[in-house]
Parts: C-alpha cells; structure tokens; sequence
C-alpha cells in the first residue's frame, strides 16, 4: 500500500480521555499530490483542527476541515475555484471493528475509520473531506451556452418519450 499525499499519524497511546487539539496543514508538495489523486487542478489550501480524546473503543476526532481547491467544469474543462468548510466528527476503531460488513447508520452517527498499527492518520482523514465535500460534477456559469455553441443539445433538446417524463418531472420539482 502506498503511503497518503497528506499523512498526520498519531500514535493512540499518546491520547488520553482529556481532549487534545491538533492543527494540521498540507504543503505545497502535499497539495499537489492530492490534485493528482483527486483529479484536481490544484489543491491551495487545506487545513483541519480537530481536537482528540480516547473513549472506549477507540478514538473520536471532532473538528473543521477547510480548504480551497480549483476544479476542472465537467462540461467545458475550465478552471473553477471552491471552497471547502467541513464540520467533522469521526470515530477511529480497530480495523477489526472497522469491517467491510453494511451498517445502517442515523443521521448523527460518526464516521468511522480503521486504527492502523496503532496510529489514526488525521492527514488523510482530511484529505477524504475534502475530496467528499467537493461537487463531483461542477459546472461553469456559462457551460451551458459554451456547449450550445458547441453545438451540443441540451437535455431539454433530446427528443422519445423518456426525454419527455424526465422532463415534466424536472418542471414539477421546479415548482
């Protein structure tokens, strides 16, 4: 396995049950790394502040992950910027405990994450953050009609009858 781009390991036997902050932040040949695995163009800021205590179990991490990255628009490939501002809450566990088994979660269940080795890496705990919170599919103000003079249709455009629900159902939901 290969190492992450941003990796922070904290040992587990150095958190106590008294809360801990950490600061972390990525640098320059860390961002970059994380563009070329998330397909970014670049990736100029990220940063988290989480703060640490033991529980039973293993180890829960609360804090806020914030970042700024610039994405390619899925339509027309140009530059768009994005911020990310991400409150988080996760649990670290034995990899045991982790399991690939289906959960069913509530809504306030925390994320949960394997304890390697003994070690919670909060560097690619952030990185995943960011990379979840990022629209997967970001459009450029003006895609639309780029892809118009292009001469590419527009959903609306296509024609059969599933184009045509599909349409009715968009026009009810806009209502």
């Amino acid at each position: 396995m290969t190492a992450p781009e941003f990796s922070r390991a904290e040992r587990i036997d150095t958190i106590g049950a008294r809360e801990r902050s950490v600061r972390i932040a990525a640098d320059e040949r860390e961002r970059a790394g994380l563009a070329r695995r998330f397909d970014l163009i670049g990736v100029e800021r990220l940063e988290a502040e989480f703060t640490l205590r033991a529980e039973a179990g293993g180890v829960i991490a609360t804090g806020r992950v914030t970042g700024a990255v610039v994405q390619a628009c899925s339509a027309t490939g140009e530059p768009l910027p994005a911020t990310v501002d991400e409150a988080v809450s996760l649990r670290f566990v034995p990899e045991l405990l982790a399991g690939d088994e289906e959960v069913e979660l509530s809504p306030d269940a925390l994320d949960t994450l394997p304890i390697e080795d003994g070690i919670i890496d909060l560097g690619e705990a952030a990185a995943e953050t960011l990379a979840l919170a990022l629209d997967p599919f970001p459009r450029s103000p003006d895609a639309a009609a780029k892809l118009a003079a292009a001469g590419v249709m527009d959903e609306s455009e296509v024609g059969g009858p599933l184009a045509s629900a599909l349409a009715d159902l968009k026009r009810k939901l806009e209502e």
